[in-house]
């Protein structure tokens, strides 16, 4: 099974069709600072192997970061772990403020 990528756009109506979608942010806590997706899960990068069996199992799970590297290798790790419905949001929270929402800063 490979990771699903998923375009600000998809993710806009999965979240309308799926609201209990987990969007898990792995990046820093400076960065999330800065801005957010409403409702995120925030588990840094570096903690996923402490902290993934606080995830869901039976939902969808987006996995996002700045721009899509780090959270599509969060997203290959949970897989192994035997996560199942994992997404890749393509471009991270940078593609989501451009196409979504542009009031969101970015950085």
């Amino acid at each position: 099974m490979s990771i699903q990528a998923i375009s600000p756009q998809q993710l806009q109506n999965l979240l309308q069709q799926q609201p209990d979608t987990v969007l898990l942010d792995v990046r820093e806590d400076e960065e999330v600072a800065l801005c957010a997706l409403p409702h995120h899960t925030h588990i840094a990068m570096n903690r996923i192997p402490l902290c993934h069996n606080e995830l869901p199992d039976d939902v969808p799970i987006v996995v996002y970061c700045h721009h899509g590297i780090r959270s599509l290798n969060v997203a290959r790790y949970l897989e192994n772990a035997g996560f199942e419905q994992l997404y890749n949001l393509s471009g991270g929270i940078d593609a989501w403020a451009q196409a979504i929402d542009p009031a969101m800063p970015r950085y």
